[in-house]
């Protein structure tokens, strides 16, 4: 494996726990449905490429990796709401994505 591959990795796994931080514990059965249901799809094998770009491009440019963490984060959310939406009845109607069951098959159509 390169090192290049080894560096990217790394930062994927580093993006992973990032997102993973932004859920938080509800006693709310609707919060933890909604959390779940975007954890479900969120966490799925992505390759982060569009988060990763964005720290990059940030560090290039004078910044930090924390100056960016936020702005990266939200970029592959939308990125995975996309999907998302792309997969329901209504528009694609797939059933997989990356080789799990779409969001709506597993969590239902208004989640």
């Amino acid at each position: 494996m390169t090192q290049f591959m080894k560096h990217y990795e790394q930062k994927a796994e580093q993006m992973d726990a990032f997102l993973n931080g932004y859920f938080i514990r509800s006693d709310n059965k609707f919060i933890e449905k909604i959390n779940k249901a975007m954890r479900y799809s969120l966490t799925a094998s992505g390759k982060r490429l569009r988060p990763l770009l964005l720290l990059e491009f940030c560090k290039l440019f004078g910044g930090t990796e924390e100056d960016g963490l936020d702005f990266a984060a939200s970029i592959e959310m939308i990125h995975t709401y996309s999907l998302i939406h792309d997969d329901l009845p209504a528009m694609d109607n797939d059933d997989l994505r990356r080789g799990k069951p779409t969001n709506h098959v597993v969590f239902g159509e208004a989640t």
